[in-house]
């Protein structure tokens, strides 16, 4: 079984997050190595992150300013030998909090010194990290100084900065540039691939019986409208190959004509036995080139040439031409109806149809049967007959295709968007039946 063809979009949109994550995976790479080697940057985002933390604990109550530990991950701050130390002050040197002994004080800015809005400084190089520094944020319109130390760094506070900037500076912008690179393609594709998805839907709807059928170009993609326009000059080409294989077979067929009715007329004037015999067989002959003939108009008609036919009348007008013939062969020939419906047809084959069958019953049922061509206001016209069950009869439900005949029967009834069926009766009788879509009743 083949295997599923994959939706184009599904395809891309594979393609640009896959390419994406790479992109994501070689920014990450730069991200972190631009970072880490770079301590002096490490160090005032590592001051930036913890003082915005210790900020949050500062708030107004009764005209002054408190503070509280915002949150446990903190109290890291106060606990002893953690390597972390905090002081929290305001603008004039009151201190609102502080975690550090008189060791590390020394490393903060003195009481009395006004603060600037950011500073900080490296103890010593490489890594962990040991720096110290701080920043003045403002609380209910008053300057607070926050100022930390951080010495070796040994909660690893590092990895949520970089962890920080990865987010800001590679998984937001990217996500974003992803959505959008992704949705605009898509929609791209969409409406690129709109007009292909209504050419294949025409594709499927095509009637090859009618010559006129092309695929519509309009609004395809140049590159899709080059393989569309080859595929209707395809069409083309190939529709003038059939037509030159019809022409050549309908020219056989009109040109054995002729030699055949001089020959039958000449062996009429033979009084032989064997001269009747071979009479019978050019008549079989003549039979068939005339079905030949048939086949030839039938390939040579489409759809383009329908017109509004009334099934009763062209029903009628077959039965009359073909009476004398039937009579002629012992056989009986009536027509009913029960009700009239109009189909578009081509009328000419249509009625070689009905003649079929005629001749068909004729030919193989014995003298004495009465064959009836009935039509329906439901878009059935029939041909069945009363004879009774022979081991000679013309078909049997396994072998109803057999036969020209009959196979231009059903090329026409497809050819007109209909349904052939045979039925044998259970205890006599055959009945051909022909099942058109119909427009109205008559």
């Amino acid at each position: 079984m083949a295997a599923r063809a994959v939706p184009l979009a599904r395809l891309i949109g594979r393609r640009i997050i896959l390419f994406t994550l790479l992109a994501m995976l070689a920014q990450l790479g730069v991200i972190f190595f631009d970072y880490y080697r770079d301590d002096g940057e490490l160090a005032r985002l590592l001051i930036e992150q913890e003082t915005g933390l210790l900020a949050r604990g500062t708030s107004l109550q009764d005209g002054q300013l408190i503070y509280h530990l915002p949150h446990d991950d903190l109290h890291r701050y106060v606990r002893r030998g953690s390597g972390y130390f905090a002081r929290v002050r305001t603008e004039d040197g009151a201190v609102l909090f502080s975690g550090c002994d008189l060791d590390c004080e020394e490393h903060f800015l003195p009481l009395n010194v006004n603060p600037p809005d950011f500073w900080s400084r490296q103890l010593r190089p490489g890594k962990p990290l040991s720096v110290v520094g701080g920043r003045t944020v403002q609380v209910a319109g008053r300057k607070v100084l926050v100022e930390v130390a951080v010495i070796g760094d040994r909660n690893g506070k590092i990895w949520n900065v970089l962890g920080r900037e990865v987010i800001d500076h590679m998984i937001v912008p990217m996500t974003l540039s992803l959505v959008f690179v992704l949705g605009g393609t898509l929609l791209s594709i969409r409406a690129a691939l709109a007009p292909v998805r209504r050419a294949a839907l025409a594709a499927e709807a095509l009637d090859p019986m009618n010559a006129a059928s092309h695929l519509e170009t309009e609004g395809m993609p140049r590159e899709i409208e080059q393989l569309s326009s080859a595929v209707n000059r395809a069409f083309i080409r190939v529709g003038e190959l059939i037509r030159s294989q019809k022409l050549f077979t309908s020219a056989i067929a009109h040109e054995i004509r002729t030699p055949l009715a001089i020959l039958k007329l000449e062996l009429g004037h033979v009084d032989h036995p064997r001269a009747r015999k071979a009479e019978a067989d050019l008549d079989e002959l003549t039979r068939f080139v005339a079905q030949l003939t048939a086949l030839a108009r039938l390939e040579a008609s489409d759809s383009s040439n329908f017109v509004e036919l009334d099934a009763e009348t062209l029903a009628l007008e077959t039965v009359e031409a073909m009476a004398p013939w039937v009579y002629e062969q012992g056989c009986e020939l009536e027509f009913e109806s029960d009700g009239s419906f109009r189909l578009p047809g081509i009328a000419g084959l249509l009625r070689d149809a009905v003649r079929n069958l005629i001749e068909n019953a004729v030919r193989h049922t014995p003298r004495g049967t009465r064959i009836t061509v009935r039509v329906t206001g439901t878009g059935i016209i029939s041909v069945s007959d009363d004879a009774p069950p022979q081991p000679e009869r013309r078909v049997s439900p396994e072998t109803e295709g057999a036969g020209i005949g009959l196979q231009i029967v059903r090329r026409i009834a497809g050819l007109h968007h209909g349904r052939f069926e045979l039925r044998r009766g259970s205890s006599a009788g055959t009945s051909a039946q022909l099942e058109f879509p119909f427009s109205n009743k008559g």
